[in-house]
């Protein structure tokens, strides 16, 4: 006899910050595999018009307008998408934004803002959608992490605090959620190659770049696609119930050195 009754074939999902990147990525991945997907962000036109692709390739997808920071807004969010597919299996946790700059010379508000984006949004749908997971007994809940969380680089103002927040309230959720049959779990991204931050102008980037280099964080070049890290969205959730992939890091693997490539393995130029 299994240990845990086995996840429903088909499983309801909530991706918040689905509009683009990391977000888009998962909801491509999770509805090819046949489950049904709730796009969330304040970006509305950019999800439906991922709805529509989902739904044109044979999948399910509904998109619908969220705010992760207003509490109104996150509860319209989940109980459309609980009207639209049944409850909630599967929440990927991954909103948020980034603005460089000092931590000390960013303001306040702004400061607050972010957090409130990063670390507040996910509690927000941790509280609006764990008691139903609490009484079915399963769920997988994966907040969307960062490198950053426990290697802060310079310069990136809020956003290393709140990714720290954010993945400590993940710990302390796993803690708390032992023996209820949902999975809290972290996926934690390295450098990766998304539209967040991409706004910024030349002179605020160059030194930014300047700076990590200075602290040893630019090893290499070559940084991961939004896909990467969705394919990691989805082992987390796949793992066979009794299994619990708690933590998964994701960094780019480094171009090939040609300084050690034998003969058998060369690139021929």
């Amino acid at each position: 006899m299994p240990r845990f009754v086995p996840n429903p074939i088909q499983r309801p999902t909530l991706i918040s910050g689905a509009s683009s990147g990391i977000g888009t990525a998962t909801a491509y991945a999770l509805a090819e595999l046949g489950h049904p997907v709730v796009l969330g962000a304040r970006r509305v036109a950019e999800c439906e018009a991922i709805a529509d692709k989902i739904r044109s390739s044979g999948g399910q997808a509904y998109a619908h307008a969220l705010d992760v920071t207003d509490d109104a807004s996150v509860d319209v969010f989940v109980t459309a998408a609980e009207r639209e597919f049944g409850p909630a299996e599967i929440v990927v946790s991954g909103a948020g934004d980034l603005e460089f700059g000092a931590a000390d010379q960013m303001t306040p508000q702004r400061f607050l803002n972010q957090i409130d984006v990063h670390l507040v949004g996910a509690q927000r749908l941790a509280h609006r959608v764990l008691p139903g997971m609490r009484e079915r007994r399963r769920g997988d809940f994966v907040l969307i992490g960062s490198d950053c969380a426990d290697r802060a680089r310079p310069l990136m103002g809020a956003y290393d605090a709140a990714k720290a927040g954010l993945e400590a309230m993940g710990r302390q959720m796993r803690m708390e959620l032992e023996g209820t049959g949902i999975r809290a779990s972290i996926v934690r991204p390295g450098p990766t190659l998304t539209g967040m931050g991409m706004d910024s102008t030349p002179e605020v980037i160059g030194p930014v770049a300047e700076s990590w280099t200075r602290w040893g964080f630019a090893r290499h070049g070559y940084m991961l696609r939004a896909s990467d890290i969705a394919a990691a969205v989805v082992a987390v959730v796949t793992a066979p119930r009794g299994a619990h992939l708690v933590l998964v890091e994701v960094q780019p693997e480094a171009p090939l050195s040609q300084n050690d490539a034998s003969p058998n393995t060369a690139v021929k130029q």
